[in-house]
C-alpha cells in the first residue's frame, strides 16, 4: 500500500483563525453577511446597513458585533474561498468566549486588543493603545504572541 504521509512536523499548530479554542462558556449570534468581497474566519465584524446584516468594513466600537467563527460547513464558490463566508451567508460570530485570531505585532497574555481603521488599519489586531484610529474590542489575549495566531477570550 502507498505511503500517503511519510514525513511529520515536530511540532503541531494550535489552531486556526476563526477556531473556537475551547469549551469555556461563550455566546454566538447569526447575521448575514453584506459584503460582496466575503468575511475570512477570524476576523472582526460589524453591524451592517439592513437590519440583521454584517460586514469585516471596520465601524466603531458601537457597532462591533464580535470575531467570525470558522466553519467546515463552506464550499468553495465562484465568490468565496471555503474558509470565508460568501455574500448574503449566514455569519456565526463569536460575542464572548475563545477563539484564535491573528495579531500583528507582540502581545502578551492580558493584553487589551484593537483593531485598526483608518490611519490605523495597518495595525489590524493588536495591542495598540486604544485611540482615534483603534477600536477597544473590549478582548484580551489569552498567550503570548508575536505577529501570529493568539488565543483571545472575552469572558
Amino acid at each position: 500500500m502507498a505511503e500517503l504521509q511519510t514525513t511529520y512536523a515536530t511540532t503541531l499548530a494550535s489552531g486556526y483563525a476563526g477556531m473556537i479554542a475551547n469549551g469555556e462558556t461563550s455566546n454566538r449570534i447569526t447575521h448575514t453577511n453584506e459584503d460582496s468581497a466575503g468575511i475570512g474566519f477570524g476576523l472582526p465584524v460589524y453591524r451592517g446597513s439592513g437590519d440583521n446584516g454584517c460586514t469585516a468594513t471596520v465601524g466603531t466600537l458601537a457597532t462591533f458585533l464580535g470575531w467570525s467563527i470558522a466553519t467546515s460547513a463552506q464550499g468553495y464558490t465562484a465568490t468565496a474561498d471555503a474558509d470565508e463566508y460568501a455574500q448574503y451567508d449566514n455569519v456565526a460570530i463569536l460575542t464572548s468566549g475563545a477563539i484564535y485570531v491573528a495579531v500583528k505585532g507582540a502581545v502578551t497574555d492580558g493584553a487589551a486588543l484593537t483593531v485598526g481603521k483608518a490611519g490605523g488599519a495597518a495595525d489590524l489586531v493588536g495591542a495598540t493603545a486604544a485611540d482615534a484610529t483603534h477600536i477597544a474590542t473590549g478582548w484580551i489575549a489569552d498567550e503570548t504572541v508575536t505577529d501570529g495566531l493568539c488565543r483571545i477570550v472575552k469572558r
